[in-house]
């Protein structure tokens, strides 16, 4: 595979500038949205409907957003400033994990962690066929292949029976992906890197405060990456992102190389990068923490709401689906996604009557031009997951979404079939 040849200093500038491409995509909220998502947020009864409300979120915890700025403002530690310790501190209570490590992006919170485990040129990864690419893309900037694994039909997740055979003498660990919000089946995938001494990196952005079997996302592995970019289930207002372990020496490591490799204070004992998550998102992030929870059951209510309105529709029309939830699983519906027939069609009628819809994602990770070029890992079976990408479709929500305009967009659904 062509990578960075020229070293790892090499590789970082390289990664700064995909680092400022993805920003790009970032503005475009990670996904191909429909053109309604342009207008503003004016009400259920005209108008366009928002496909998440930032704004209304913020008016609900004004006053402490605020107040938690004011204060970062006034002490002016801007970069590692108290914020960041007490808002590690309570991201860790909220997973279980022992230790969280605040970053300053998603992307890092899955690149760091592989820097820390060793990964080298040559060393395989298996993931998901069917995610943001950033998944792939870490797995490249720390050294090492993705090898693509087809994805399950119900859940889009990891298709965990085929894991087995993609796993070869050059293989490390396996990155699973808690896409859309509900995570994969973690105790069957560490029972397989057990028995094949491999660790496991959950890919936890869509999924903060998920649970499986009463764990939550973050805390069901080694080690684990999430993210609070705006449009996540727990966001801040810029890119940011967390770390999750359990093991402490994997902590340390990975705390170091977020301050560019420092030991002590300019004393560089490994290779590092400017991974900090800043004051200022810290406390926005601990001031977002104080209703997260309820915010969760908020999306559960919304997303029961919206099986309930199109179940009776599943069998009447080829291809509909909606979401299903595995036993054992709680999702934070970070999206609400519907298979359709015909998704062209079916998000321009959408947009017709003001409802905005989003695609995440309209192309597997080893179709992606990039990556299809440069890929040296086996071609496999990637039928389920193409299939997905083809039909998925997504629906807005968020936790103050009221049920006038959730039922906008449903009586939208049932006409744009």
């Amino acid at each position: 595979m062509a990578r960075w040849q020229d070293g790892k200093a090499a590789k970082w500038q390289s990664r700064k500038m995909v680092k400022s491409q993805n920003s790009e995509m970032g503005k475009r909220m990670n996904a191909k949205t429909s053109p309604a998502t342009k207008s503003n947020s004016v009400g259920a009864a005209t108008g366009t409907v928002p496909f998440i409300d930032l704004k209304a979120q913020y008016r609900a915890l004004k006053s402490r957003i605020d107040s938690r700025i004011q204060s970062v403002l006034e002490h002016g530690a801007f970069v590692n400033g108290p914020e960041v310790v007490e808002a590690e501190k309570k991201l860790a209570e909220l997973t279980g994990a022992p230790f969280a490590i605040a970053c300053a992006s998603g992307t890092d919170a899955l690149t760091m962690p592989m820097m820390a485990l060793g990964l080298k040129t040559g060393d395989e990864v298996i993931t998901t066929a069917f995610s943001f690419i950033a998944t792939a893309e870490t797995i490249i900037l720390a050294g090492g292949t993705p090898v693509y694994v087809d994805i399950e039909s119900e859940t889009f997740n990891i298709d965990v029976k085929k894991i087995e055979s993609a796993i070869t003498p050059k293989t490390k660990g396996i990155m699973p992906v808690s896409l859309y919000g509900q995570i994969p089946d973690m105790e069957a995938i560490n029972a397989l890197a057990a028995k094949h001494k491999l660790w496991v990196l959950e890919d936890g952005a869509q999924s903060f405060g998920a649970s499986q079997k009463q764990k939550r996302s973050c805390n069901l592995s080694l080690v684990a990456g999430t993210s609070f970019f705006p449009a996540k289930p727990l966001g801040c207002y810029g890119d940011g992102g967390a770390i999750f372990t359990r093991d402490e020496a994997l902590y340390r490591a990975m705390k170091e190389i977020r301050d560019h490799g420092s030991e002590s204070r300019y004393y560089h004992t490994r290779l590092g990068v400017n991974g900090r998550l800043d004051t200022l998102q810290c406390a926005i992030l601990l001031a977002k923490m104080e209703r997260y929870p309820w915010e969760i059951e908020q999306r559960e209510r919304l997303a029961r709401r919206y099986s309930a309105a199109f179940q009776p529709l599943v069998s009447s029309h080829k291809h509909f689906s909606v979401p299903k939830i595995q036993p054992g699983n709680h999702s934070v519906w970070a999206q609400y996604t519907l298979t359709v027939a015909n998704r062209d069609d079916f998000q321009k009628k959408m947009n017709e009557r003001g409802v905005p819809t989003a695609v995440h994602y309209p192309r597997i990770m080893p179709d992606q031009p990039w990556y299809q070029k440069n890929y040296r890992g086996p071609t496999m079976d990637w039928t389920v997951a193409r299939w997905a990408a083809q039909h998925v479709v997504s629906l807005p929500i968020y936790p103050d979404m009221d049920e006038a305009t959730q039922d906008r967009v449903i009586q939208a659904v049932k006409e744009s079939l």
